[in-house]
């Protein structure tokens, strides 16, 4: 899919557990002859990359365009904060 969009030169960021070359973090050290399962292939075209996740990782949400301590204020008649909930 992301050859057909013209993405096909970007690299590749692996998403996978720290503890062992597999996707299984119980499985330690240097393994051969295992399978390592692509759940799903996602694109960060914006910084460059394509990503495919492997095994149960997860991913954290993008973070907004105006980030929200924009948002926070202190009234100075009261000494309380607004804008967080």
């Amino acid at each position: 899919m992301y050859s057909r969009q013209g993405f096909s030169g970007l690299p590749i960021c692996m998403a996978k557990t720290q503890y062992s070359f597999s996707h299984n973090a119980a499985k330690k050290g240097v393994l051969s002859s295992f399978v390592l399962p692509i759940r799903d292939v996602r694109a960060s075209i914006g910084v460059g990359f394509i990503y495919p996740l492997v095994g149960t990782m997860s991913t954290i949400p993008g973070l907004p365009t105006r980030p929200c301590f924009y948002e926070i204020d202190l009234d100075t008649t009261t000494g309380k904060v607004i804008g967080l909930s």
